[in-house]
Protein backbone atom coordinates (compact mmCIF):
# COMPACT_ATOMS: atom_id res chain seq x y z
CA UNK A 1 0.00 0.00 0.00
CA UNK A 2 1.33 3.40 -0.94
CA UNK A 3 1.83 5.98 1.77
CA UNK A 4 0.74 8.77 -0.55
CA UNK A 5 -2.61 10.42 -0.10
CA UNK A 6 -5.35 9.54 -2.59
CA UNK A 7 -5.35 11.80 -5.64
CA UNK A 8 -8.61 10.49 -7.20
CA UNK A 9 -10.65 13.32 -5.74
CA UNK A 10 -11.72 16.58 -7.33
CA UNK A 11 -12.59 18.12 -3.95
CA UNK A 12 -10.31 18.50 -0.94
CA UNK A 13 -11.23 19.50 2.61
CA UNK A 14 -8.28 21.17 4.34
CA UNK A 15 -8.41 21.66 8.10
CA UNK A 16 -6.13 24.18 9.81
CA UNK A 17 -5.49 24.21 13.56
CA UNK A 18 -5.43 27.22 15.83
CA UNK A 19 -1.73 26.89 16.70
CA UNK A 20 -0.99 27.68 13.05
CA UNK A 21 -3.36 30.66 13.03
CA UNK A 22 -1.99 32.73 15.89
CA UNK A 23 -0.78 35.71 13.86
CA UNK A 24 -2.00 37.59 10.76
CA UNK A 25 0.92 36.27 8.69
CA UNK A 26 -0.13 32.71 9.56
CA UNK A 27 -3.66 33.51 8.42
CA UNK A 28 -2.21 34.67 5.10
CA UNK A 29 -0.13 31.47 4.84
CA UNK A 30 -3.26 29.36 5.29
CA UNK A 31 -4.92 31.42 2.54
CA UNK A 32 -1.93 30.78 0.27
CA UNK A 33 -2.21 27.02 0.80
CA UNK A 34 -5.92 27.09 -0.01
CA UNK A 35 -5.29 29.14 -3.14
CA UNK A 36 -2.46 26.83 -4.23
CA UNK A 37 -4.84 23.85 -4.07
CA UNK A 38 -7.45 25.79 -6.06
CA UNK A 39 -4.86 26.69 -8.70
CA UNK A 40 -4.03 22.97 -9.05
CA UNK A 41 -7.61 22.51 -10.21
CA UNK A 42 -9.15 21.28 -6.94
CA UNK A 43 -12.49 22.32 -5.50
CA UNK A 44 -11.40 23.56 -2.07
CA UNK A 45 -13.10 23.64 1.32
CA UNK A 46 -11.19 24.93 4.35
CA UNK A 47 -12.30 24.15 7.90
CA UNK A 48 -10.83 26.58 10.37
CA UNK A 49 -10.36 26.56 14.14
CA UNK A 50 -10.22 29.61 16.39
CA UNK A 51 -6.97 31.53 16.31
CA UNK A 52 -4.25 30.65 18.80
CA UNK A 53 -5.63 30.30 22.34
CA UNK A 54 -8.92 32.06 21.59
CA UNK A 55 -11.05 29.18 22.88
CA UNK A 56 -9.10 29.02 26.14
CA UNK A 57 -9.44 32.78 26.54
CA UNK A 58 -13.20 32.62 25.98
CA UNK A 59 -13.52 29.78 28.52
CA UNK A 60 -11.52 31.78 31.06
CA UNK A 61 -13.70 34.84 30.45
CA UNK A 62 -16.86 32.78 30.90
CA UNK A 63 -15.62 31.38 34.20
CA UNK A 64 -14.68 34.84 35.43
CA UNK A 65 -18.28 35.91 34.81
CA UNK A 66 -19.95 32.72 36.04
CA UNK A 67 -18.69 29.94 38.31
CA UNK A 68 -20.89 27.50 36.36
CA UNK A 69 -21.53 28.83 32.85
CA UNK A 70 -24.82 27.79 31.28
CA UNK A 71 -23.96 25.18 28.59
CA UNK A 72 -26.18 26.72 25.93
CA UNK A 73 -24.66 30.16 26.35
CA UNK A 74 -21.17 28.65 26.52
CA UNK A 75 -21.71 27.13 23.08
CA UNK A 76 -22.92 30.49 21.77
CA UNK A 77 -19.76 32.10 23.12
CA UNK A 78 -17.23 29.47 22.03
CA UNK A 79 -18.57 29.23 18.49
CA UNK A 80 -17.54 32.84 17.82
CA UNK A 81 -13.83 32.00 17.71
CA UNK A 82 -14.11 29.82 14.61
CA UNK A 83 -16.41 32.27 12.85
CA UNK A 84 -13.89 35.04 13.37
CA UNK A 85 -11.00 32.95 12.01
CA UNK A 86 -13.05 31.85 8.98
CA UNK A 87 -13.92 35.40 8.00
CA UNK A 88 -10.27 36.49 8.31
CA UNK A 89 -9.02 33.64 6.11
CA UNK A 90 -11.71 34.47 3.53
CA UNK A 91 -10.47 38.09 3.48
CA UNK A 92 -6.90 36.89 2.92
CA UNK A 93 -8.03 34.66 0.04
CA UNK A 94 -9.76 37.64 -1.60
CA UNK A 95 -6.51 39.61 -1.36
CA UNK A 96 -4.80 36.82 -3.35
CA UNK A 97 -7.24 37.33 -6.21
CA UNK A 98 -9.62 34.43 -5.60
CA UNK A 99 -13.24 34.37 -4.55
CA UNK A 100 -14.05 32.96 -1.13
CA UNK A 101 -17.06 32.70 1.13
CA UNK A 102 -17.19 31.83 4.83
CA UNK A 103 -19.99 29.84 6.47
CA UNK A 104 -20.93 29.07 10.04
CA UNK A 105 -21.54 25.43 10.88
CA UNK A 106 -25.30 25.88 10.53
CA UNK A 107 -24.95 27.70 7.18
CA UNK A 108 -22.84 24.77 5.95
CA UNK A 109 -25.64 22.37 6.91
CA UNK A 110 -23.90 20.64 9.83
CA UNK A 111 -26.70 19.18 11.94
CA UNK A 112 -26.00 17.76 15.38
CA UNK A 113 -27.73 16.26 18.38
CA UNK A 114 -28.76 18.51 21.26
CA UNK A 115 -25.85 17.88 23.68
CA UNK A 116 -24.28 21.25 24.46
CA UNK A 117 -20.45 21.42 24.47
CA UNK A 118 -20.15 17.78 23.29
CA UNK A 119 -22.54 17.54 20.35
CA UNK A 120 -22.18 14.82 17.74
CA UNK A 121 -22.82 15.30 14.04
CA UNK A 122 -26.00 13.57 12.83
CA UNK A 123 -25.92 14.60 9.19
CA UNK A 124 -24.64 17.23 6.79
CA UNK A 125 -26.77 18.85 4.11
CA UNK A 126 -24.13 20.97 2.33
CA UNK A 127 -26.42 22.76 -0.13
CA UNK A 128 -24.74 26.15 0.17
CA UNK A 129 -21.26 24.63 0.19
CA UNK A 130 -21.93 22.78 -3.09
CA UNK A 131 -23.40 25.89 -4.69
CA UNK A 132 -20.36 27.96 -3.74
CA UNK A 133 -18.02 25.27 -5.09
CA UNK A 134 -19.99 25.18 -8.34
CA UNK A 135 -19.47 28.95 -8.49
CA UNK A 136 -15.70 28.25 -8.30
CA UNK A 137 -15.31 29.81 -4.86
CA UNK A 138 -13.05 28.63 -2.05
CA UNK A 139 -15.35 27.75 0.82
CA UNK A 140 -14.41 28.37 4.47
CA UNK A 141 -16.45 26.49 7.08
CA UNK A 142 -16.21 27.32 10.78
CA UNK A 143 -15.12 24.17 12.57
CA UNK A 144 -16.12 22.80 15.97
CA UNK A 145 -19.79 23.74 15.63
CA UNK A 146 -23.16 22.84 14.21
CA UNK A 147 -26.89 23.32 14.69
CA UNK A 148 -29.42 21.19 16.52
CA UNK A 149 -32.90 20.91 15.02
CA UNK A 150 -34.11 19.54 18.35
CA UNK A 151 -33.42 22.79 20.17
CA UNK A 152 -32.85 25.19 17.22
CA UNK A 153 -29.59 26.17 18.92
CA UNK A 154 -25.91 26.45 18.03
CA UNK A 155 -23.87 23.53 19.41
CA UNK A 156 -20.16 22.82 19.70
CA UNK A 157 -18.44 19.48 19.18
CA UNK A 158 -15.90 19.44 22.02
CA UNK A 159 -12.14 19.80 22.01
CA UNK A 160 -10.64 18.95 18.64
CA UNK A 161 -14.08 19.14 17.05
CA UNK A 162 -12.83 20.83 13.89
CA UNK A 163 -11.21 17.51 12.95
CA UNK A 164 -14.68 15.95 13.05
CA UNK A 165 -16.06 18.84 11.00
CA UNK A 166 -13.42 18.28 8.32
CA UNK A 167 -13.90 14.51 8.08
CA UNK A 168 -17.71 14.77 8.07
CA UNK A 169 -17.60 17.38 5.31
CA UNK A 170 -15.21 15.22 3.30
CA UNK A 171 -17.62 12.29 3.64
CA UNK A 172 -20.60 14.41 2.60
CA UNK A 173 -18.76 15.91 -0.39
CA UNK A 174 -16.94 12.77 -1.56
CA UNK A 175 -13.66 14.57 -0.88
CA UNK A 176 -10.22 13.79 0.45
CA UNK A 177 -9.27 15.23 3.83
CA UNK A 178 -6.06 16.96 4.86
CA UNK A 179 -5.46 17.88 8.52
CA UNK A 180 -2.83 20.61 8.99
CA UNK A 181 -1.24 21.39 12.36
CA UNK A 182 2.14 22.39 13.76
CA UNK A 183 3.46 18.78 13.68
CA UNK A 184 4.48 16.90 10.51
CA UNK A 185 2.44 13.75 11.10
CA UNK A 186 2.02 10.90 13.59
CA UNK A 187 5.13 9.69 15.44
CA UNK A 188 6.17 6.57 17.34
CA UNK A 189 6.05 8.73 20.50
CA UNK A 190 5.75 12.40 21.41
CA UNK A 191 8.90 13.94 19.87
CA UNK A 192 8.93 16.42 22.74
CA UNK A 193 9.66 13.52 25.11
CA UNK A 194 11.53 11.21 22.76
CA UNK A 195 13.72 13.06 20.22
CA UNK A 196 14.43 9.73 18.47
CA UNK A 197 10.75 9.19 17.66
CA UNK A 198 10.04 8.40 13.99
CA UNK A 199 7.30 9.72 11.78
CA UNK A 200 4.94 6.95 10.69
CA UNK A 201 4.12 7.29 6.96
CA UNK A 202 0.98 5.13 7.03
CA UNK A 203 -1.50 3.93 9.65
CA UNK A 204 -4.71 1.95 9.49
CA UNK A 205 -7.91 3.38 10.96
CA UNK A 206 -7.75 0.73 13.69
CA UNK A 207 -4.23 1.72 14.76
CA UNK A 208 -5.10 5.42 14.70
CA UNK A 209 -8.23 4.84 16.78
CA UNK A 210 -6.14 3.21 19.50
CA UNK A 211 -3.48 5.92 19.33
CA UNK A 212 -6.07 8.72 19.53
CA UNK A 213 -7.85 7.08 22.47
CA UNK A 214 -4.54 6.66 24.30
CA UNK A 215 -3.34 10.25 24.19
CA UNK A 216 -1.96 10.94 20.71
CA UNK A 217 -3.28 14.46 20.22
CA UNK A 218 -2.85 14.97 16.48
CA UNK A 219 -6.33 13.69 15.57
CA UNK A 220 -9.61 13.75 17.49
CA UNK A 221 -10.88 10.24 18.28
CA UNK A 222 -14.37 10.92 16.90
CA UNK A 223 -12.86 12.22 13.65
CA UNK A 224 -11.06 8.90 13.16
CA UNK A 225 -14.28 7.02 13.94
CA UNK A 226 -16.06 9.08 11.27
CA UNK A 227 -13.25 8.46 8.79
CA UNK A 228 -13.42 4.70 9.32
CA UNK A 229 -17.22 4.63 9.11
CA UNK A 230 -17.25 6.54 5.80
CA UNK A 231 -13.86 5.35 4.45
CA UNK A 232 -12.41 8.86 4.26
CA UNK A 233 -8.60 8.84 3.98
CA UNK A 234 -6.95 11.41 6.26
CA UNK A 235 -3.62 13.02 5.42
CA UNK A 236 -2.05 14.69 8.48
CA UNK A 237 0.55 17.30 7.58
CA UNK A 238 2.36 20.36 8.88
CA UNK A 239 1.40 23.89 7.93
CA UNK A 240 5.04 24.82 8.49
CA UNK A 241 6.55 22.57 5.80
CA UNK A 242 5.80 20.44 2.74
CA UNK A 243 6.79 17.16 4.42
CA UNK A 244 4.75 14.14 3.34
CA UNK A 245 3.15 13.63 6.76
CA UNK A 246 1.10 10.54 7.69
CA UNK A 247 -1.78 8.94 5.81
CA UNK A 248 -4.55 7.21 7.78
CA UNK A 249 -6.73 4.94 5.69
CA UNK A 250 -8.42 1.56 5.40
CA UNK A 251 -6.40 -1.64 5.23
CA UNK A 252 -3.30 -2.64 7.10
CA UNK A 253 -0.55 -0.29 8.20
CA UNK A 254 2.61 -0.24 6.14
CA UNK A 255 4.83 -2.08 8.57
CA UNK A 256 2.46 -4.26 10.63
CA UNK A 257 5.00 -3.79 13.40
CA UNK A 258 4.82 -5.69 16.65
CA UNK A 259 4.52 -2.29 18.35
CA UNK A 260 3.75 0.80 16.28
CA UNK A 261 3.95 3.52 18.92
CA UNK A 262 3.92 4.38 22.60
CA UNK A 263 1.47 7.10 23.64
CA UNK A 264 0.69 8.87 26.87
CA UNK A 265 -1.77 11.20 28.58
CA UNK A 266 -1.41 13.24 31.75
CA UNK A 267 -4.97 14.07 32.79
CA UNK A 268 -6.37 10.79 34.10
CA UNK A 269 -8.58 10.71 37.22
CA UNK A 270 -9.76 7.42 38.72
CA UNK A 271 -13.05 7.08 40.58
CA UNK A 272 -12.93 4.14 43.02
CA UNK A 273 -16.32 3.01 44.37
CA UNK A 274 -16.41 0.69 47.40
CA UNK A 275 -19.35 -1.12 48.99
CA UNK A 276 -21.56 -1.39 45.93
CA UNK A 277 -24.34 -3.99 46.22
CA UNK A 278 -23.12 -7.30 44.77
CA UNK A 279 -26.24 -7.87 42.69
CA UNK A 280 -27.31 -7.68 39.05
CA UNK A 281 -27.87 -4.13 37.92
CA UNK A 282 -25.44 -2.32 40.23
CA UNK A 283 -22.79 -1.73 37.57
CA UNK A 284 -25.49 -0.86 35.03
CA UNK A 285 -26.88 1.77 37.41
CA UNK A 286 -23.45 3.38 37.80
CA UNK A 287 -22.64 3.51 34.11
CA UNK A 288 -26.16 4.46 33.17
CA UNK A 289 -25.73 7.55 35.33
CA UNK A 290 -22.30 8.16 33.76
CA UNK A 291 -23.78 7.91 30.26
CA UNK A 292 -26.54 10.39 31.08
CA UNK A 293 -23.83 12.91 31.96
CA UNK A 294 -22.12 12.22 28.59
CA UNK A 295 -18.89 11.15 30.27
CA UNK A 296 -16.41 9.07 28.29
CA UNK A 297 -14.99 6.29 30.46
CA UNK A 298 -11.65 4.68 29.71
CA UNK A 299 -10.23 2.00 32.02
CA UNK A 300 -12.68 -0.08 34.10
CA UNK A 301 -11.86 -2.57 36.87
CA UNK A 302 -14.30 -4.50 39.09
CA UNK A 303 -13.87 -7.06 41.84
CA UNK A 304 -16.00 -8.57 44.63
CA UNK A 305 -13.99 -8.63 47.88
CA UNK A 306 -16.55 -9.51 50.59
CA UNK A 307 -20.13 -9.79 49.29
CA UNK A 308 -19.96 -6.21 48.11
CA UNK A 309 -18.50 -4.96 44.84
CA UNK A 310 -15.65 -2.57 44.25
CA UNK A 311 -15.53 -0.70 40.96
CA UNK A 312 -12.92 1.67 39.52
CA UNK A 313 -13.05 3.66 36.31
CA UNK A 314 -10.99 6.46 34.82
CA UNK A 315 -12.07 9.66 33.09
CA UNK A 316 -10.26 12.67 31.70
CA UNK A 317 -9.83 15.72 33.93
CA UNK A 318 -12.38 17.61 31.80
CA UNK A 319 -15.08 15.09 32.77
CA UNK A 320 -14.49 15.03 36.54
CA UNK A 321 -17.37 17.34 37.49
CA UNK A 322 -19.82 15.40 35.34
CA UNK A 323 -18.52 12.10 36.74
CA UNK A 324 -19.11 13.37 40.28
CA UNK A 325 -22.71 14.16 39.40
CA UNK A 326 -23.12 10.70 37.93
CA UNK A 327 -21.75 9.00 41.05
CA UNK A 328 -24.05 11.05 43.27
CA UNK A 329 -27.00 10.01 41.11
CA UNK A 330 -25.97 6.35 41.40
CA UNK A 331 -25.82 6.68 45.19
CA UNK A 332 -29.42 7.87 45.20
CA UNK A 333 -30.57 4.70 43.43
CA UNK A 334 -28.18 2.15 44.99
CA UNK A 335 -27.76 3.49 48.50
CA UNK A 336 -24.64 4.82 50.18
CA UNK A 337 -21.25 3.59 49.03
CA UNK A 338 -17.78 5.00 49.54
CA UNK A 339 -16.15 7.04 46.78
CA UNK A 340 -12.50 7.96 46.33
CA UNK A 341 -11.03 10.15 43.62
CA UNK A 342 -7.45 9.39 42.66
CA UNK A 343 -5.78 12.10 40.64
CA UNK A 344 -2.13 12.71 39.90
CA UNK A 345 -2.18 9.80 37.42
CA UNK A 346 -1.17 9.39 33.82
CA UNK A 347 -1.51 6.68 31.22
CA UNK A 348 1.07 5.01 28.98
CA UNK A 349 0.01 2.73 26.15
CA UNK A 350 1.61 0.47 23.58
CA UNK A 351 -0.22 0.18 20.25
CA UNK A 352 0.59 -2.24 17.45
CA UNK A 353 -1.36 -4.43 15.04
CA UNK A 354 1.36 -7.07 15.36
CA UNK A 355 0.34 -7.75 18.98
CA UNK A 356 -2.44 -10.05 17.77
CA UNK A 357 -0.02 -12.74 16.67
CA UNK A 358 3.00 -12.12 18.91
CA UNK A 359 2.89 -13.18 22.56
CA UNK A 360 5.10 -11.60 25.17
CA UNK A 361 4.42 -7.91 24.57
CA UNK A 362 2.68 -7.47 27.92
CA UNK A 363 5.45 -9.31 29.77
CA UNK A 364 8.11 -7.11 28.18
CA UNK A 365 6.13 -3.95 28.90
CA UNK A 366 5.63 -4.80 32.58
CA UNK A 367 9.27 -5.82 32.98
CA UNK A 368 10.37 -2.52 31.43
CA UNK A 369 8.20 -0.60 33.88
CA UNK A 370 9.50 -2.72 36.77
CA UNK A 371 13.10 -2.00 35.75
CA UNK A 372 12.24 1.71 35.96
CA UNK A 373 10.60 1.21 39.40
CA UNK A 374 7.24 2.34 37.98
CA UNK A 375 4.16 1.03 39.81
CA UNK A 376 1.13 0.08 37.72
CA UNK A 377 -2.26 1.14 39.16
CA UNK A 378 -4.72 -0.10 36.51
CA UNK A 379 -4.41 -2.06 33.26
CA UNK A 380 -6.66 -2.21 30.21
CA UNK A 381 -6.16 -4.07 26.95
CA UNK A 382 -7.53 -4.53 23.45
CA UNK A 383 -6.27 -6.85 20.68
CA UNK A 384 -3.77 -4.19 19.59
CA UNK A 385 -3.25 -2.06 22.72
CA UNK A 386 -2.04 -2.34 26.32
CA UNK A 387 -2.56 0.65 28.62
CA UNK A 388 -1.29 1.18 32.16
CA UNK A 389 -2.31 3.84 34.65
CA UNK A 390 0.75 5.03 36.57
CA UNK A 391 1.77 7.96 38.76
CA UNK A 392 2.01 11.13 36.70
CA UNK A 393 5.66 11.92 37.61
CA UNK A 394 6.67 8.52 36.15
CA UNK A 395 5.05 9.00 32.75
CA UNK A 396 7.91 10.64 30.86
CA UNK A 397 10.43 8.10 32.11
CA UNK A 398 8.11 5.23 31.24
CA UNK A 399 7.53 6.51 27.70
CA UNK A 400 11.25 6.83 27.00
CA UNK A 401 12.02 3.41 28.47
CA UNK A 402 9.34 1.62 26.44
CA UNK A 403 10.29 3.43 23.22
CA UNK A 404 13.84 2.18 23.73
CA UNK A 405 12.85 -1.33 24.88
CA UNK A 406 10.76 -1.95 21.77
CA UNK A 407 13.30 -0.28 19.43
CA UNK A 408 10.71 2.09 17.98
CA UNK A 409 13.41 4.44 16.75
CA UNK A 410 14.30 1.79 14.15
CA UNK A 411 12.03 1.06 11.15
CA UNK A 412 10.61 -2.47 11.21
CA UNK A 413 12.01 -4.90 8.69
Amino acid sequence: MSAAADTDFETVVMKFGGSTLSEPEQVREVARRLVAARERGMRVVGTITAMGRTTDSLLELARRVSSSPDPRELDMLLSTGERTACALVAMAVHDLGHEAVSFTGSQAGILTDAVYTKAKIREITPVRVLQALDDEKIVLVAGFQGFSRDTMDVTTLGRGGTDATAVALAAALGASCEIYSDVPGIFTADPGLVPEARRLPLLSYEEMLELASSGAGVLMLRAVELARAHDVPIHTRSTLSDDTGTVVRSGEGMEQALVTAVTHSLDEVVFALYGLPDEPGSVAAVFGAVAREHVNVDTILQNVPHKTAALSFSVSANDVSAARRAVESAQESLGAFRVEEVDGLGKVSLVGAGMRSHPGVAAKMFQTLADEAVSVRLISTSPIKISCMIDRPDVERAVRAMHLAFALEEPSR
